[in-house]
């Protein structure tokens, strides 16, 4: 994905008044995030609400519409390899924005669910906001060596 048009955001739904600080998590998320960003422009994002979430992706500028990947249990499970392949997929159409999302603590609405593009679960466990946000980053990453053919993925 070296010259690709596509960004991607990881979002993550957690109100003001319950988002826990912890320098370790951060410090892993933004190491993922910097690694991710050596592929594609790559960010994060915190949004108080599901509602201005919705907001802020359908106001997304560009020619296509954000690609919005919602982490949710009843997803779909992807091996790191098919995840890649998705993003791969994801890129090749001209997606200018790939959006993923972790949900608010008591799950997305159905109108949320409406409006993404993928479900995608890490399976039946439920992880803390923190680290799903960093599991999350890490497999950004891994797909996107993946695609590069940079040995990360084989050498774990």
């Amino acid at each position: 994905m070296q010259s690709s048009a596509t960004k991607i955001t990881l979002v993550a739904i957690a109100p003001r008044r319950s988002r826990s600080k912890s320098e370790a998590t951060d410090r892993l998320l933004a190491d993922y995030i910097e690694r991710a960003t050596r592929y594609v422009p790559c960010d994060a994002q915190l949004f108080d609400s599901e509602a201005e979430f919705l907001d802020w992706l359908d106001r997304q500028p560009g020619r296509t519409p954000a690609y919005a990947i919602l982490l949710d249990s009843r997803g779909q499970q992807y091996s790191s390899e098919e995840f890649s392949a998705h993003i791969g997929r994801i890129r090749d159409d001209g997606i200018q924005r790939l959006v993923l999302a972790i949900g608010p603590a008591d799950g997305w609405s159905d109108a949320a669910r409406r409006r993404a593009n993928l479900l995608l679960s890490f399976g039946r466990l439920t992880l803390p906001h923190q680290l799903a946000r960093v599991v999350l980053a890490e497999q950004v990453y891994r797909a996107l060596t993946i695609l590069a053919g940079h040995p990360y993925h084989t050498g774990h």
